[in-house]
């Protein structure tokens, strides 16, 4: 099994589902399951239990949230949260490498882990009597990993592979990584979550165990139970696996606050690739950040009208009226811990140059400033926002996603039922009025992939780290 879905594409897929289109209509805040209560607890030592009932299934998902991820790190370190997420499959004092994994599978489960910016999540999904297995499980491993020289040279030499197979390989990949690191000069977003290759060559077990120690710990930790349960019961439960452990010291992170853009920035990647590409990012708040709350559902919004389903400007104006791309996307991510970017990506169809289409997606970037969207355009786009929402929230999984991410970057929860009503709530005007303040030159980066002849493959990567 892939052990994690590490790279912030993969995690996205998670994250931006909610500009993930269907066509059905409107319904409440999201359908009948969505507005089962969330029941919150904070043990003694700090860790917080969100527990929501969902009696569709005879099953569970858990899932434990730690708040640390590649936006935490600092250089000399980077991917030092990933790392250490595959470490915690390595064993215990008590259960030895490999064995978390077997016996989760021994009772019918499955589980896995990713690694983000803002977070580390380990996850399991099991028939509703197995859950005191996860919590003995998560419990043990949270403070008593044995980070074994041996087992971590051997994990890291896979990360390293991974990093060669998902991002030096991938010239799509590579020329996201190298985007965000001139998006990005003082913000901790400037640094894959997989880490530079130099620093994890030279990363060490003993890098590892003070960050550890300072992470993992009950009262840096979220945990999310979502399925056939009783809320009740499972706070016993938690009581009885998690309330011994002790609390760690947390210190705040240092703020890394992004010095304001004072002009476009462009880089060119050279690598050998089949096709073309274009990636444009512009520097835009979060729900977390912004100083006028509306503002990124607005741009939630936006990023519909662009590129929401075949009937959204860019998949009807550029790839089908003008044939100038075989595809364009926006995408734009409202929960995180620190400022985003609006991003906008684009394949140029044959016998089309980069430059034109860029030319082609900064004329429909214009004309949304210039000309409000129609009501009927903005009211079909909404529905389709709301109604990713809503199938979103028939799977256990996201729906312990949503309270997990909510909660660990910083937003609560309970922001989770106020997404429908809130796009709901964005005017024609508003939209305009985003697009015109944070769509603007001065704070754009484009990058550029020139494909070079694939031959070259061979010697390039020879000089790739």
């Amino acid at each position: 099994m892939q052990r994690c879905i590490t790279m912030l594409r993969a995690m996205m897929l998670g994250l931006l589902i909610f500009t993930g289109i269907s066509s059905v209509a409107l319904a409440s805040e999201g359908g009948a399951h969505s507005k089962s209560a969330v029941h919150e607890f904070t043990l003694k030592n700090g860790l917080k239990l969100l527990v929501k009932e969902d009696h569709r299934a005879p099953v569970v998902v858990s899932q434990i949230w730690y708040k640390v991820g590649s936006s935490y790190e600092h250089d000399g370190i980077t991917g030092i949260s990933h790392v250490l997420e595959h470490m915690m499959f390595k064993g215990t004092k008590k259960h030895g490498p490999g064995e978390f994994s077997k016996i989760i599978a021994e009772n019918g489960g499955r589980e896995n882990a990713f690694t983000g910016r803002d977070y580390t999540a380990y996850f399991q999904q099991l028939e509703k009597s197995r859950l005191p297995i996860s919590f003995e499980l998560e419990a043990d491993r949270m403070r008593n990993l044995t980070l074994l020289p041996k087992q971590f040279k051997k994990e890291l030499a896979v990360v390293m592979e991974e990093r060669q197979m998902r991002t030096e390989d991938k010239p799509d990949a590579l020329v996201d990584e190298k985007f965000n690191a001139a998006a990005w000069i003082s913000s901790p977003y400037h640094h894959p979550v997989i880490g530079w290759i130099n620093d994890l060559n030279n990363l060490t077990v003993r890098d590892l165990r003070p960050w550890y120690a300072r992470w993992y710990a009950p009262n840096n930790a979220t945990l999310v139970v979502v399925g056939d349960v009783k809320a009740d019961k499972v706070l016993k439960l938690a009581q009885k696996y998690f309330a011994a452990i002790p609390p760690s010291r947390l210190r705040p992170v240092k703020p890394r606050i992004e010095a304001p853009q004072k002009g476009p920035r462009r880089i060119t990647v050279r690598v050998p690739a089949k096709l073309p590409y274009l990636l444009m990012g512009y520097k835009v708040p979060v729900l977390k950040t912004a100083k006028k709350e509306w503002e990124p559902y607005a741009l939630e919004v936006l990023a519909g009208i662009l590129s929401g389903g075949d009937s959204a400007r860019f998949p009807r104006e550029l790839v089908r009226k003008q044939q100038i791309a075989v595809s364009v996307n926006a995408g734009y991510n409202l929960y995180a811990r620190l400022p985003g970017l609006f991003t906008l990506d684009a394949t140029p169809a044959a016998g089309h140059s980069v430059a034109e289409v860029e030319k082609a997606i900064l004329a429909q970037l214009q004309r949304l400033k210039d000309r409000r969207v129609t009501a009927q355009e903005l009211a079909r786009i909404k529905a389709q926002v709301v109604a990713g929402k809503v199938y979103e929230r028939d799977s256990l999984f996201y729906q312990a996603m949503q309270l997990g991410t909510l909660e660990t970057v910083g937003l609560g929860w309970q922001r989770m039922d106020e997404y429908a009503s809130k796009v709901r709530a964005i005017t024609a005007e508003q939209v305009q009025q985003v697009a015109k303040k944070y769509l603007r030159e001065n704070s754009l980066t484009v990058a550029v992939l020139e494909p070079q002849p694939l031959n070259s493959a061979a010697s390039a990567s020879s000089h790739s780290h």
